[in-house]
């Protein structure tokens, strides 16, 4: 089956004022859509693909074809990241996480304050496109850490419960180079319902 572009779960303008809505409108129509095309014109090719989930593809992303393992390290990892990022944020979302991911971040981080900084400097220090994560890594340990372009932690054996993009499009229309302004912003749309969710996927 044809891999499809996500809705929004909300308005384009519904995490304003810390993301704008020409942002999210150009962000997912136009970005997330192309690697959804992408995606699929790669698996087109192979019959043996087309049954596989994108994330199932980027787990096992060195048994892909290899004329079309970067096609989908690039846009299957898009795809897949663009749709947990548009999940995890929310209007009227921000403040300190409850539930299980909170108490497992202060665990982990000390407070929610030492983690947000280890996060965004994490995000601040990475050269180029790429995304800023919190992972569950294969041994059950929550991690910081950054990937470049579209890579998927997925790839590492790591579960993804939260990431933001770095890329300059998520970001610039706002923002231009004060990215840094972007990454504290983003933490006030971040929807901790769903990203506990996540930190339950991640443990199942």
């Amino acid at each position: 089956m044809a891999h499809e572009l996500p809705p929004l779960p909300y308005d384009y303008g519904a995490l304003e004022p810390y993301i704008d809505a020409e942002t999210m409108r150009f962000h997912h129509d136009n970005h997330h859509a192309a690697y959804v095309k992408n995606l699929n014109a790669a698996v087109e090719k192979h019959s043996e693909l087309q049954s596989m989930s994108p994330e199932d593809l980027l787990r096992n992303i060195n048994d892909v074809p290899e004329d079309v393992r970067k096609t989908v390290r690039n846009n299957g990892g898009g795809h897949v990241n663009h749709t947990m990022f548009w999940q995890i944020m929310g209007p009227n979302g921000g403040g300190e996480p409850t539930g299980a991911i909170g108490d497992a971040i202060k665990q982990t981080f000390g407070s929610f304050d030492a983690f947000k900084e280890q996060f965004n400097k994490a995000a601040a220090g990475h050269f180029g496109s790429g995304w800023s994560w919190l992972v569950r890594t294969n041994d059950g340990q929550l991690q910081v850490t950054d990937t470049l372009n579209q890579d998927s932690p997925l790839m590492e054996g790591h579960y993804p419960i939260m990431g933001n993009d770095l890329w300059e499009h998520a970001y610039y229309l706002k923002y231009q180079n004060r990215k840094v302004e972007y990454f504290d912003a983003w933490f006030n749309v971040l929807n901790w319902d769903e990203i506990n969710k996540r930190f339950e996927q991640a443990a199942a």
